[in-house]
């Protein structure tokens, strides 16, 4: 049974798409589980009904607008390099209409729903293949994977855009009598749930470099400290997650096929460039080319 996951990384989901894309496309790998978190959530519904080129569309071509019913920064450039401020007056009217974060993000889940259709749905609904996406549930302190096999339509868009919802920047969902948040939060590269589901052959795509390349630049208002706080927290939870993984996959016999970024892509995933997005998506085809070439040239009978 082989298995593909796409950890969360925000707009960086635009690299893990355009390795899926020569997986699926040019070695024509079969998958039976798709399991996704955050951005990765987004994805696999998609690459699951094999319509690469429309989610590349879509992907490639979102903003804030589209995410953001009403976004809590602003970006700013400065010498080519973007980085995030604070948008005062739209965190004001968040938090005085009764908000718990600083932003909503209510227009992703529209996009979602504009985007996966019910036939689609319900295509993937009757396959064989297992389409999971991972949420965090803050009530019970948990982390939950939904399967598209035990939802409607309605709730299922849903799970995808609970797991995508970066607190506190987007939208708190409360749903079954309990708080959600990102998947991320609690799981993101959920490779142990995928051998517990029973693959034996997993591609993970890890929206991350292998080793830690750059020093942050000094926080200059709260949001980028924030910011810089939550993806210290999620890189560690990575590392973990990947550690956990390689150990559950040695005891079960598993063979995991990683694709880390080789350089880093943006030090702030929250900020969405039609430019540069579309970029990563090309530069995660080329990787996934070059390194199969390159593994294929040491061992010829090599899998990947």
């Amino acid at each position: 049974m082989r298995a593909l996951v796409i950890s969360g990384g925000g707009s960086k989901g635009a690299f893990a798409g355009g390795v899926a894309q020569y997986l699926m496309e040019e070695l024509k790998y079969k998958y039976d589980l798709f399991l996704g978190t955050s951005t990765g959530s987004l994805l696999i519904s998609h690459l699951a009904l094999g319509e690469i080129q429309k989610i590349k569309t879509v992907y490639t071509s979102v903003n804030q607008d589209s995410i953001f019913s009403n976004c809590p920064f602003v970006i700013q450039k400065k010498h080519g390099v973007s980085t995030i401020g604070i948008n005062h007056w739209n965190v004001l009217k968040n938090f005085y209409n009764g908000s718990l974060t600083f932003g909503e993000s209510h227009n992703l889940l529209d996009l979602i729903k504009r985007t996966l259709s019910h036939e689609e749905f319900e295509i993937l609904k009757k396959a064989h293949k297992d389409i999971v996406v991972t949420v965090s549930n803050l009530s019970l302190n948990a982390v939950e994977y939904k399967s598209i096999k035990d939802f409607s339509y309605d709730d299922f868009c849903e799970w995808i855009w609970i797991s995508c919802n970066y607190t506190p920047f987007m939208t708190l969902v409360r749903k079954e009598g309990c708080e959600y948040a990102d998947g991320g939060l609690g799981s993101m590269v959920p490779i142990e749930e995928a051998i517990k589901r029973g693959a034996t052959v997993i591609d993970a795509i890890v929206l991350q470099t292998e080793i830690t390349h750059f020093n942050r630049l000094p926080s200059k208002n709260p949001f980028a400290l924030l910011t810089s706080m939550f993806a210290f927290m999620l890189d560690r939870i990575e590392r973990q997650n990947i550690r956990i993984g390689k150990f559950v996959a040695n005891n079960q016999d598993a063979i995991i096929n990683f694709y880390y970024t080789p350089i880093v892509l943006t030090t702030n995933s929250l900020i969405f460039e039609k430019e540069k997005m579309t970029q990563w998506w090309d530069s995660g085809f080329e990787f996934a080319k070059s390194k199969s070439l390159q593994l294929s040239s040491i061992d010829p009978e090599h899998e990947n």
